[in-house]
């Protein structure tokens, strides 16, 4: 594999902290780039070993001059307790943002993928989704600043394309999970298990019978970089997650099992905007890219469950 410089936005983030790790083993030169709003410098800090490994603190909303041949956008508040904290922040951050990485991409001619979200398809009206699906979006609800803006980026993704000829490449990440989440997201998987581990009711909003996938970051990270280095003509989008859906309510009872413990299950009201379905119609990824998650939730949900015992003491 040639070597390449490569750059990572929010690369101290859950998923980003794992990116560069993938990259730096396959012997890259990685620029981890980051402002710390929502990520922590503990899930890099065993990076720093590596001689090709280089830590930036920045804010890709102000634009910064770097020699690269490929950008990984995947800076952005990805929780709703995170990017709720500043909608107006979480906006500038998706479209200010993505317009400096675009303009970087264009002036060294480097290749951009840009982590968009299955979020852009809102409380979907098809179900599974596919990539060709254009959304059931609320433009001025809470969650607006994240869906909204991702959207947003992936416009001006394909503007850019289109008038610039910038090579890009765009998935949609769906739920996903793995050691190095943040214990305080307010994303489910981590909520569950945190709550589980420390003998306190589990917290499931509405009648738990909406459904999600939920993807192991192992998996997420390979379809990342396979979508990356894919024929220069497939630009996505393109669904990254797994298919195998559950129901909030199994998600909490398959937690409780995996970490013995005795939590009941406390319902509260759905919040607004809660997408009751979510799954990824992954036939693209599998015809384009060859990817497909390998992962079940036993193996993932168990890797996690450790890494929260780990740090909760």
């Amino acid at each position: 594999m040639e070597k390449k410089r490569i750059l990572v936005t929010g690369g101290s983030g859950f998923l980003g902290s794992h990116l560069c790790e993938r990259l730096l083993k396959q012997g890259h030169e990685v620029i981890c780039l980051d402002n710390f709003f929502s990520s922590s410098k503990k899930n890099i800090i065993h990076l720093q070993k590596y001689d090709n490994f280089e830590l930036i603190r920045h804010d890709i909303v102000r634009p910064i001059w770097v020699e690269v041949d490929q950008i990984y956008n995947l800076a952005c508040p990805a929780s709703p307790v995170h990017y709720q904290y500043n909608p107006v922040k979480t906006v500038k951050t998706n479209v200010m943002g993505i317009i400096n990485m675009l303009g970087l991409a264009k002036r060294v001619n480097a290749r951009i993928l840009q982590a968009s979200t299955s979020e852009i398809y809102g409380d979907p009206k098809v179900h599974p989704q596919k990539e060709d699906y254009v959304g059931y979006v609320n433009p001025i609800g809470l969650r607006s600043c994240y869906d909204e803006g991702k959207r947003v980026a992936e416009t001006l993704m394909m503007d850019y394309h289109r008038q610039n000829n910038v090579e890009i490449k765009v998935i949609r990440i769906f739920n996903t999970y793995g050691p190095r989440m943040a214990i305080n997201d307010g994303r489910v998987v981590s909520n569950f298990i945190v709550q589980a581990l420390k003998g306190e009711n589990i917290t499931v909003y509405g009648d738990g019978t909406q459904t999600r996938s939920f993807c192991y970051v192992d998996d997420m990270i390979e379809g990342m970089i396979t979508m990356m280095n894919s024929d220069k003509e497939f630009i996505g989008p393109v669904n990254i997650g797994n298919p195998a859906e559950y129901t909030i309510m199994k998600l909490a009872e398959l937690i409780i099992e995996l970490t013995g413990k005795k939590s009941k299950i406390e319902h509260k009201n759905l919040p607004a905007d809660d997408p009751k379905q979510r799954q990824p119609d992954i036939a693209l990824a599998r015809e384009k890219l060859k990817w497909e998650p390998k992962f079940d939730i036993h193996y993932g949900l168990q890797k996690t469950i450790d890494y929260f015992k780990d740090i909760i003491k």
